[in-house]
């Protein structure tokens, strides 16, 4: 040991430092890329879940409001597109949009039926609805938080220079395009 040069010991040690974190930066990417998939699948399993609640909902207003067959066949084809989308975050965010204010609508005509409004299974499949939703909107903040992080680590120095040798790149943020869009269905029980 005393015949090694202090220079060459401090060389040394910060080569080693380098190294390791070198590689913690590395492992750091690809635990924030696992994150990103999982909770990408804690978003579709909801939408799974929407998707299945939506033509529940659709017949039985189908059986109150049969003339207002063009807001119904409009949710389901809404309903049908997003659940073939298998696209980016983005293009599922813009399918997820539409289908959200088709819903929308679709409560704002069983807000014409008393009847339907008092309906103790239409009043289950909207509380289950908005269950759900508010599930899809906590899905959404972790995903958004990952995707975050990944891409703070993918675009500040030095972290940059070890996500572009991998190829880890910015990853798109699932959102919604307008304030208007990101009303939750609500279940009003008080009238009924």
């Amino acid at each position: 040991m005393n015949d090694l040069p202090i220079p060459l010991i401090v060389v040394g040690v910060v080569l080693l430092l380098g190294l390791v974190w070198f590689i913690a930066t590395h492992n750091r990417l690809v635990q924030l890329r696992q994150h990103i998939r999982e909770s990408w699948a804690d978003i579709d399993v909801e939408l799974k879940r929407r998707y299945d609640l939506i033509p529940n909902l659709v017949e039985t207003v189908k059986g109150y409001a049969a003339h207002e067959r063009t807001v119904l066949e409009e949710v389901t084809r809404l309903r049908n597109q997003a659940a073939a989308n298998n696209g980016s975050a983005a293009e599922q965010a813009t399918d997820e949009t539409a289908l959200a204010l088709g819903v929308r609508q679709l409560f704002a005509v069983a807000e014409n039926y008393p009847q339907l409004k008092a309906d103790a299974h239409f009043r289950a499949l909207q509380e289950e609805l908005a269950n759900t939703e508010d599930r899809l909107a906590a899905a959404r903040r972790f995903f958004n938080g990952n995707v975050r992080e990944m891409n703070q680590l993918c675009e500040t120095f030095p972290t940059n220079l070890v996500a572009g040798m991998f190829g880890f790149e910015r990853s798109t943020y699932f959102e919604l395009t307008s304030d208007a869009e990101r009303v939750v269905p609500r279940v009003e029980l008080a009238g009924a």
